[in-house]
Order: C-alpha cells, then structure tokens, then sequence
C-alpha cells in the first residue's frame, strides 16, 4: 500500500516539547508492589502435570480488569478532640484497610484476582481438546485459550513486577536493566495487546509509557535488542492503533488528541539516541548505545566486532522511522550497512557471524543461520517487500543466500532423512556442523514468504508464471517445516531445546541427494526416526522461543495445509502444561525441557508476549486478520506496514560487480 506522512507530524525539536517530555519523566509515579504469599513449588511427578484447568471457564470477556494502581496517601486534618481510641479515624482506617486487604486476598470482590492466582490443574480444556479440527469455530475456541493465556501472563506481571524490564514468574519479582526501566516488558507487548482487544490493559501501559517512561539514563543498551524490541514495539503500536483504531481502541490516542503521536515521541526520541551506533569508522554499528551521553560502544568481547545479524536487523525499523518522520538520515545509516556487508563479496551470499565497525571487513568465518546470523537473511527478503518489491537489490541477495544455504548448509539425516541446515564454523572450507539453533526454524516460513510475497501459495500460482525453482523452495520450507516440528516432538515435554544435533552421514549427503523423511512422527519411544534427534543436557532449555510457530503460522496462511494448525495447538498445550507457574506466576522459560517434570529458569521472556503468544494467536485467526501481502513483521513479531518509496526515497547503493572465483572464500 503506498504510504505518506501523517497529517500532523510532531514537532520534536520544539523547545516545549521538550519541556513536557521532562515534565512526563519528573512526574511519573509508579505503585510499588510485592508478591503476596510464597510459591508452593510443585512436588513429585505432578509438578506441572495439573497446568489443565478451568482458565476456559473462568475466564470470561465480561469480568472486571486489574486495578489501575493509582491508589495515592491521603491524610485527615487533625482534630483537636480527644476522642477514645476505637473512635479516632487513624484507627478505624487502618482497621478498615486490614478488613479490606483481607476482604480482597480472599477474592470476593476482585474478580480480575482470580485470573491472576489461578491454580494448576484448572485448564481442564487440555484433557477435553480431542487436538483435532472440525471447523472454523473450533479455532475461535482456541484463539480464546491463547487470549487466557496472555491474560494470565500479564497479569501476572502487572501484580508482581509492573514496570520492570524483567519478571521471575515463580519467585513472583522483578529487576530493572537500568535506573529507570526500559519498559522492556510493556512495549514489547503493546502490539499484542491489541490484536487481542485488551483495552484495560493497554490503557495502564500507555499511562506507564506517557506518566514513567524516559530515555534519558545513563545507560548502555544492546543497539539491536533494543531497536527491534523497543523502538520496533512503539512504532507497531503507532501503525495498528492509526490504521486500525477498532483493534482495543483508546481516545487519547484518536487524531487530534494530545496522545495521538505519543508512541511515534518515544520512537523517535529514542531513535536519535541509538543514532550514535552508527557513529564508527565504517558505518557499521557498535554493539551498543548509551542512552543518555548519545555515544556508540564497540563490543566488549570478540575483539570490538559486532554481530552481523544485529548490524543488518535494524532496517525496518529506521526505514520506517523515516518514512513517518521524513528525516532521510535514518535511511541512508541502515542502507549503508547493507552496502558494506555486500560489498564484502562473501562466497555465495553466506556472510561470517561477525563484522568490525572499524573497518566494515568481517572477523572469522564461522557460517551459520542460528544466533548472530539469522536475520540478515530474514532481513533481506523483508526489505524488498518492505518497500513493496521496489527494491529488487535485497530479493537478488535473498537468492544468492538461500542458493548458497542449499549448496553448503543443507543436508539430511542417516537414519530418517530429515532435512536440517547446519553451520560450517570453519569456514565454507571446513567441515559441516548437524547442529540447528532453534533460531534456525524462522526459515521455513521465510523462504515461503520469500516465494509467494505473502499471496497464498494457490494465489502465486495463479498471479505469475509458477518455475521450477518456487515448486523446489516451497518443497525445502514444507521439509524444514517438518524437521523443525521434530525438535519439539523429540523431548519429553514435546518443547524445542535450545540447540538440536542431527545424526548425519560422513561425507553428509548433497542437498541434490534423493530422500523421503516420514510423513508422521511415530510416538513409541524406540522409533527409528528418534535416532537423529540428539538434545544434550546443556543445550535442552526452552526460552519459550515464538521461530517454529512463527514459520507454522506462515506455512498455514500460505499453504492452507491444517496440519500447521494442529501442529502449533499441540506446541501451544505443551506450554501450557510444562511452562504455567502455580499460583498464577503466569508462564515461565525452562532449565530442562526434556525431563518430567520440567526444571523452570524463573524467567518469562519479553518475547513469550510479543512473539510466541502472538504468532499462536495469529495461527489460530481468520486469514484477514494482518494480512500477510499488506504488512512485514519485523524479527521480533511487530506489524510494520508496506509502502512505496516515493519521492524522498531510493535504493542509494548498487552491487559491486561479481566475478567468478573472485568472491572471498570463506
């Protein structure tokens, strides 16, 4: 869709601007709150086992919301009266307090309270879903469980830890990652909030970001986490709460109100902040940013290099940045990046993991599509439909990248034939790796994405000529599709570890090699197909990672096979099961996902709200409901529109010209 500024564009150099940002800063109180009671840790073989109950009949879209913490001390004037000590005020209000504490612990009149300790062993729904499909309402049902779910979840953390960047769900605190807090928590979730219409709780996280929220500390800060995180949750929440006002609606933020741009503020003010990262050598970024001195840090370990993923996943976001605000500054700094990586000549389009700001040149050779190298090819492919295919430069790197993945990184497994893409840590010269990052499993749907732009697969075939080469991608995504489902259905709680090894043939198989994975997952424990699967102890945490379901939700909306459907429900009970906290602790990541019962981490990821609930609920949704030829998520699951370039926009590099065998080998 073709996009232009905004009507009212925000004058963020106006002195009283300003002076009301400070004011909001200085003004700012925020309820402080401890965890009543103690966490009942779940004994014998049932620790989790009860996460089954009654949530489906508890929850309702009527009861009430959680309190807004407002409450303020007030004082009486004292009275000159000497009155006995059952009739002075001070006493009978604090007896009324102690009355009114009890009173509400007890739950008889919060009825918000009771979504935020429910009990394991209440989701009876688990044991009632029969797991499979018979219709379109059945999928509505569901979408509500995920909706009880997030409900549990932030309530948890307003309850326990409101306003913390991070939640420990079974010790029921929080802890802040600087002075202020980041909102670390409650802007990556704005977005989420609402797609799922809940407007109560949006309304006290804008009074967080409006009344709490500053920028200014002094503060050092990942520039990566926190422009896909931060930066990238404001500016969601501008798009969806302006393009699609009915979607959890608040008057403050309607045109013409004093909120209207108050997530496109905070976006901007903290994009001039991360701004300084780009002030190296090379234009390639440093690792991190201090927020309140506006000064780049180069990495502390890998000899000052940054992460190549996380210097090429800033793009959306500033490029989108720029197209609201006009400031062609914020555009040009993230394209020059893509420039310097491509101009690198990296051997068939697979860059090394890391980059020196200094010289723009890459350090090492490791090769892999898991941690500090999957989003820049995720990026690639999002950027050319971004700009709505106006930019056929990134879809050319796309293809040169997945061309080189299936020559060096794709093969398949001795036993089964599963199909897997693993890393070559000493180069594309050295030897191949059988171990994927659960990172690895965005592809599946990228590469789908990649093929049919976001149509349906049934629509691409119609809309243009259908080669040879989309039938062999769309195959490669189904196959990794499957594989990635593997890592979950191999563990005991039927949730991914963290990193999965593959049993692979020695020399491994060609990507051109013939192979037949089976079709179903046999359950007996003695199957064949488990003798691929290897999770070792270390590897076997499950940080409630949204990439398999994020590539499920994709091959759904553009294959229309519902077994991607069942697939995420079963993920989603698995989580529910292994993951709640007793107590209502809301969810936690766990130590071990592959031992009953499950050892817990205490900690829920920002990402389990704004990705992972997310992409279920999306999975689950009608088709129309963020259409996938209309927007591009970013890599931290936020909605951001496509737009044509326009007057004030162009691609401003070009490739340097390829000549065979002149590319670095790696």
């Amino acid at each position: 869709m073709s996009f232009s500024v905004p009507k009212n564009v925000p004058s963020f150099s106006n002195p009283q601007r300003q002076i009301e940002d400070r004011l909001w800063a200085s003004s700012g109180v925020t309820a402080k709150r401890s965890g009543i009671g103690g966490y009942r840790g779940p004994g014998g073989g049932g620790v989790l086992h009860d996460v089954q109950g009654r949530v489906g009949d508890l929850f309702s879209p009527n009861r009430a919301a959680l309190p807004m913490y407002k409450d303020k001390p007030y004082a009486y004037a004292p009275s000159g009266r000497a009155r006995p000590i059952y009739r002075r005020k001070r006493v009978c209000g604090l007896f009324m307090v102690v009355v009114l504490v009890l009173v509400w612990w007890t739950g008889l009149f919060a009825e918000h309270h009771e979504k935020a300790v429910i009990k394991l062993g209440q989701w009876g729904w688990v044991n009632r879903d029969s797991g499979k499909a018979k219709g379109k309402h059945d999928w509505l049902e569901r979408r509500k469980r995920v909706v009880e779910a997030m409900e549990l979840s932030w309530g948890a953390y307003e309850r326990y830890a409101w306003g913390y960047d991070e939640f420990h769900p079974v010790a029921k605190s929080g802890h802040n990652m600087a002075p202020k807090g980041l909102g670390w928590i409650i802007i990556d979730a704005l977005d989420t909030l609402m797609l799922m219409n809940m407007t109560k709780e949006l309304t006290h996280a804008r009074e967080w970001l409006s009344m709490s929220l500053t920028w200014d500390q002094d503060q050092d800060v990942n520039t990566f986490e926190t422009t896909i995180r931060m930066m990238g949750g404001l500016l969601s929440a501008h798009y969806l709460s302006t393009t699609y006002p009915e979607l959890a609606p608040i008057p403050e933020d309607d045109p013409g109100k004093p909120g209207e741009d108050l997530y496109l503020e905070k976006a901007k003010d903290l994009a001039d902040r991360l701004m300084a990262a780009f002030d190296s050598p090379s234009g390639i970024p440093y690792a991190s940013v201090n927020l309140g001195t506006f000064k780049g840090i180069e990495s502390h370990a890998d000899m000052g290099a940054s992460s190549t993923a996380e210097a090429t996943t800033l793009q959306l976001e500033f490029k989108y940045l720029a197209k609201l605000t006009g400031e062609k500054d914020f555009w040009d700094k993230v394209e020059r990046v893509m420039q310097i990586i491509d101009d690198n000549q990296a051997k068939d389009g697979l860059v090394p993991i890391f980059v020196y700001p200094s010289s723009g040149e890459f350090r090492g050779n490791n090769i892999r599509l898991g941690s500090r190298g999957d989003s820049y090819y995720e990026y690639l492919i999002k950027q050319y439909l971004q700009t709505n295919k106006q930019e056929p430069i990134y879809e050319e790197m796309w293809h040169e990248a997945l061309a080189g993945v299936r020559k060096h990184l794709v093969t398949y497994t001795q036993h089964s034939q599963f199909t897997i893409i693993g890393e070559r840590p000493s180069g594309l010269g050295g030897e191949l790796s059988p171990k994927m990052d659960h990172l690895v499993c965005f592809m599946p749907g990228t590469i789908a994405l990649a093929v049919t732009g976001g149509l349906t697969e049934k629509e691409s075939r119609k809309a243009r000529k259908w080669t040879q080469q989309d039938e062999d991608d769309m195959k490669l995504a189904r196959e990794l599709m499957q594989t990635c489902w593997g890592m979950y259905k191999c563990t005991k709680t039927g949730l991914a570890g963290e990193i999965t090894y593959f049993k692979i043939s020695n020399p491994p198989l060609p990507e051109s090699a013939p192979h037949a994975a089976p079709a179903e997952f046999d359950p007996d424990p003695e199957a064949e197909w488990r003798k691929d699967f290897e999770v070792r102890q270390f590897d076997a945490h499950n940080l409630q990672r949204p990439e398999t379901v994020e590539s499920l939700f994709y091959m759904w909306r553009i294959t229309g096979d519902a077994r991607y459907r069942d697939w995420g429900w079963d993920m989603f009970k698995s989580f529910v099961n292994y993951t709640a906290v007793e107590d209502g602790g809301g969810f936690t990541s766990l130590s071990d996902a592959n031992v009953i019962p499950p050892t817990t981490r205490d900690n829920m990821e920002s990402f389990w709200l704004a990705e992972t609930l997310k992409y279920f609920y999306l999975l689950f949704s009608p088709d129309d409901l963020m259409p996938l030829d209309r927007v591009v998520f970013n890599t931290e699951a936020h909605p951001l529109p496509r737009f044509d370039l326009g007057p004030l926009f162009s691609t401003g590099w070009k490739r340097k010209e390829r000549v065979p065998g002149e590319q670095k080998v790696l």
